[in-house]
């Protein structure tokens, strides 16, 4: 039980970082990959719309920093007006491509994780700053992803929203339908708008009516011929129980509340340290984001342990100690791993204020 957990306290070697190891983190971040000029990271030469959006929930996770939020607030405007690089206002419906559009790059095909992570940040700052552009954009973006859901009643596990928009895609998966149901709990905790709500729970209900396995786990996708990816990882197992805490806020419903604990239990016993270290970091950091939003409700020194014992490894193994740039040799991913350590060392020092 997560209530029993409680009372254990975290060793000292996992107690949660101070605000400086996000500051070092963040301004590394910035200062090896940032491109002032256009307001975007590196990659090739700007990175894909997946690892901006992960620098964008770094950047409004810094924000949020008691005390010294407020000296990032201007960064998170800049990361929106780069985030306009990737918006195509002219598809059908319109939506963030999957790269930096002309005349900077090429655009690309639309996936719908990325849509959903952009979405989710935008909601989470007009909590914060109630521009009226942001949840009008973040309402676009739930609309595109709705059109991704899978209307071919034929297929195995009929509907799901599919992985992207590419004409070879077959997949529908854990990640492409939990955020978005995470997205439709938000806009209709906003709004009051009751679709978004149905669709938010027609979202988490197939997930958990078609990947959800006996161990309590979630696994990764399903394509339209019915193969299944059994593959366990982090970030699946977060985002449901993100989805589950939501659908609780917006309901009251306390299956939901239960199956958050349940999902958590589960995540926590499967996903060992040894296991978690074998993980890509912006996965770990996404499932532990998501599993603080359960001990916001119901504090857990299991999670924060847990969280904090991965970060200290982190901060021990793979940081240069001269430029606190981030390498983790197995997901050579610099921003995405960089911003995922900036995440989860704010997440750890707003937790342990």
């Amino acid at each position: 039980m997560l209530a029993a957990c409680a009372a254990t306290a975290p060793s000292a070697s996992a107690r949660p970082p101070s605000p400086g190891r996000a500051v070092a983190s963040y301004h590394a971040l910035q200062k090896h990959y940032y491109v002032p000029r256009h307001k975007l990271y590196k990659g090739e030469p700007y990175t894909h719309a997946w690892p901006f959006s992960q620098a964008l929930a770094a950047t409004v996770r810094m924000s949020e920093l008691p005390g010294i939020g407020g000296r990032y607030s201007d960064d998170v405007r800049t990361r929106l007006h780069g985030l306009d690089r990737y918006w195509d206002p002219d598809s059908e419906p319109p939506g963030y491509s999957g790269g930096v559009m002309p005349p900077l790059g090429r655009g690309g095909t639309k996936y719908y994780d990325d849509n959903e992570w952009i979405g989710l940040e935008l909601v989470r700052r007009y909590r914060s700053s109630h521009a009226g552009r942001l949840l009008t954009r973040a309402e676009k973006v739930f609309d595109l992803v709705v059109h991704g859901w899978d209307t071919d009643e034929t297929h195995p596990c009929p509907g799901g929203v599919v992985f992207s928009q590419s004409s070879g895609n077959t997949d529908r998966n854990t990640i492409t339908n939990a955020p978005g149901a995470q997205l439709g709990a938000q806009l209709y905790r906003i709004t009051r708008d009751r679709p978004y709500l149905d669709w938010s729970k027609r979202m988490y209900d197939w997930v958990r009516g078609c990947l959800l396995n006996q161990r309590g786990l979630f696994e990764d996708h399903i394509t339209f011929d019915g193969e299944r990816s059994r593959t366990i990882w982090s970030y699946n197992q977060g985002v449901m129980v993100g989805a589950n805490v939501l659908l609780y806020r917006a309901t009251g419903e306390g299956d939901y509340l239960r199956r958050a604990k349940r999902g958590t239990r589960a995540a926590l016993a499967w996903f060992t340290q040894n296991r978690l270290r074998h993980q890509p970091p912006f996965f770990v950091a996404i499932m532990f984001d998501n599993l603080l939003t359960l001990d916001a409700l119901r504090p857990s020194s299991r999670i924060r342990g847990a969280a904090a014992k991965y970060a200290s490894w982190a901060w021990r193994k793979h940081r240069n100690k001269s430029t606190n740039a981030f390498s983790f040799p197995a997901n050579p991913q610099p921003v995405l791993n960089q911003a995922a350590m900036v995440r989860l060392y704010a997440l750890l020092a707003r937790i342990g204020r």
